[in-house]
């Protein structure tokens, strides 16, 4: 049987996923395990590695109805004349990257010298060199240069981009 590509309606992956298997139907809903930082307090938040979207495996004579008319399901993806089937090997691809059912992403840590853009706050836009990580709170030192003055900045890590090497 091939897997299909599932749209779902906004942050109702979950509940279609459930009512798809209430079918007998394999779902694959990979997620993914994020840092971020919620209201001054650094959290792990689990999210859909594809928001709006899982896999689906199944006959598509018997369960096309089923599928596309389950609870949080907006339709099966289609290009064309039908459904878009998808290659096994993509799926097993996605199935090695899981550990423990989550995709976790480890950001890339710049190292001294490097460029880097910030992201946000105030100074948004800007580019500046990377001095060093600090030790409390997730937080980094740039050395920004802007209108010839050269100043230190201290901003948190989740503000700060990597862009290019020096």
């Amino acid at each position: 049987m091939p897997w299909y590509v599932v749209s779902t309606k906004p942050h109702q992956e979950k509940q279609a996923e459930a009512h798809i298997k209430q079918w007998g139907i394999e779902c694959l809903l990979p997620l993914l395990k994020v840092s971020k930082v919620i209201r001054r307090t650094r959290k792990t938040v689990i999210q859909p590695l594809f928001p709006g979207y899982l896999f689906a495996r199944f006959d598509l004579s018997r369960h096309y109805r089923a599928v596309s008319y389950a609870t949080g399901v907006r339709k099966i993806v289609e290009f064309g004349s039908g459904p878009i089937e998808l290659d096994e090997r993509m799926i097993d691809g996605i199935r090695e990257k899981l550990n423990n059912g989550y995709v976790t992403v480890t950001p890339i840590r710049p190292v001294k010298g490097q460029i880097v853009h910030i992201k946000g706050g105030p100074l948004a836009g800007l580019e500046a060199v990377f001095v060093r990580e600090m030790t409390d709170r997730n937080r980094v030192l740039l050395l920004l240069n802007t209108l010839g003055f050269h100043a230190k900045v201290t901003l948190d890590s989740d503000q700060v981009g990597l862009l290019k090497a020096l």
